[in-house]
């Protein structure tokens, strides 16, 4: 299982490719609502979550975390304390956690890119609290995936897939799909 955290205001592509990416690799995603069951991204479109944050149980721990950037979905995402406890709880018993844009600003504030090269949005350089800031569009440091933003959200659906399913699914994935 994985959970794809929405809260109103995300990126919409940053979400949504991700998803679509790993569902077509055979991967079970939930998306979950952080301001409620729908989510609307910040360019008004709404996403109806398969569950709220409320309905998840804090002791099942997922394959995978994905944080989609976006303001203010980020800023909601970094306020709720559960997604911050759930997010480092995952990271700690050796899942994969993933960002993109403005969200890996949430990874840095909860304590976890201490050493890790990571990459963002940029102007949250600073937010990365520890880490090795990457020039490169998208950044695997162990358990952790960070990506650039919305441009890129294809090639972080891709890397989050190779992570989950190995480099070879994920290429079969990308030339099915025509990505170059």
């Amino acid at each position: 299982m994985i959970y794809l955290f929405l809260a109103d205001g995300f990126e919409e592509i940053e979400a949504l490719a991700p998803l679509d990416i790993l569902r077509r690799a055979g991967k079970k995603v939930m998306t979950v609502g952080v301001t409620g069951k729908t989510v609307t991204g910040s360019h008004g479109i709404p996403v109806l979550c398969d569950v709220t944050v409320e309905e998840v149980d804090p002791d099942e721990m997922p394959e995978a975390v994905i944080l989609p950037g976006g303001m203010p979905g980020t800023k909601h995402l970094d306020e709720n304390l559960f997604v911050c406890a759930f997010t480092k709880a995952v990271f700690k018993n050796g899942g994969l956690v993933c960002a993109i844009c403005a969200a890996p600003s949430v990874l840095g504030h909860i304590g976890i890119l201490a050493g890790k090269n990571a990459v963002c949005f940029p102007g949250f350089e600073s937010e990365l609290v520890g880490a090795n800031v990457s020039a490169e569009s998208v950044v695997r440091d162990g358990n952790i995936i960070t990506a650039k933003g919305a441009g890129v959200a294809l090639d972080f659906g891709f890397a989050i897939t190779a992570a989950l399913c190995g480099e070879d699914d994920a290429k079969k994935l990308a030339s099915a799909m025509q990505c170059p």
